[in-house]
């Protein structure tokens, strides 16, 4: 077990595009969506130890340790793997709650995939993309750590290599919960299946943004600003939007021209994860000091 304190990444992500091509009975919506991870996002500090118990520091407000991802990742683990270690971990919180760039999933599967190696309990990526699915739809793209095409209801994954831009990603002030799109009557949810060459070559949407931009006039005025600029639309189901450039000079320069208060940052896509990039490091620091 290694006990000395461990630094993870727990990158965003955008859905490139995003279209809901039915609903199964059970409530889910089957979809197809382009997911591409930033390298910008939340950090965990992580510590091993034997006593068993989990702890997370800070609390959130509003979110009791027993509903939090992260908790829940590390629960979910030992009881997988019959593990009795323990772990101390520190969440540093930049990505914003119900901004579609997938900070809670996000850091679930950081904490499936750190805890999985500081422990040793040797689950393969399937085995910790089987355990994340039950915690989120997205958690699995996050544990396996590779720009991923995703059918079904996110669970079916393919390896793309999108062009990696730099995005400037804007979150109004306001957080939406993702059920309240996925159950608004006017939601789109019949866009015919493509496949992935043809989705590729076709410009990019996001069938969830008609109904958000309707709800939220703060996130169809910064959709609007942006659109000036550049190609722009929502991620997921969340509040952020996001315009892409080919230059990190160029998204530093419309985020100039932001005044308002509200957060945005710039940020280039990543087809491999940072936080698959991290446990590669430690993977190799530990094989050197056998």
């Amino acid at each position: 077990m290694i006990t000395t304190e461990t630094h993870w990444p727990s990158p965003a992500k955008l859905n490139l595009f995003l279209y809901i091509n039915g609903q199964q009975a059970n409530g889910y919506h089957e979809l197809q969506t382009l997911f591409q991870f930033l390298d910008h996002g939340d950090e965990l500090s992580i510590q091993a130890n034997d006593s068993g118990e989990i702890t997370l520091t800070p609390a959130i407000e509003g979110v009791a340790l027993e509903d939090n991802l992260i908790w829940k990742a590390a629960r979910l683990l030992q009881e997988k793997s019959g593990c009795r270690l323990g772990a101390a971990i520190k969440l540093t919180k930049v990505l914003p709650m119900g901004g579609g760039i997938g900070g809670g999933s996000s850091n679930a599967a950081t904490t499936l995939v750190a805890l999985n190696h500081l422990w040793q309990t040797n689950l393969n990526d399937d085995e910790l993309a089987q355990l994340g699915l039950s915690l989120g739809a997205d958690v699995p793209v996050f544990v396996r750590g590779f720009a991923a095409f995703a059918e079904g209801v996110g669970e079916q994954l393919t390896l793309v290599t999108p062009e990696e831009k730099w995005y400037l990603v804007i979150r109004p002030n306001v957080s939406i919960a993702t059920k309240e799109i996925f159950t608004h009557p006017d939601l789109t949810r019949d866009t015919p299946k493509r496949d992935l060459a043809t989705l590729l070559a076709t410009q990019y949407e996001n069938d969830c943004e008609k109904i958000v931009r309707l709800l939220y006039p703060e996130v169809d005025k910064k959709l609007s600003w942006l659109l000036q600029y550049a190609p722009s639309r929502l991620t997921g189901t969340g509040s952020c939007v996001f315009a892409e450039f080919s230059s990190k000079q160029e998204a530093n320069a419309v985020l100039a021209e932001l005044v308002d208060n509200v957060s945005a940052f710039v940020a280039q896509g990543r087809n491999i994860s940072p936080l698959k990039e991290t446990l590669a490091v430690y993977k190799a620091a530990q094989t050197l000091s056998i």
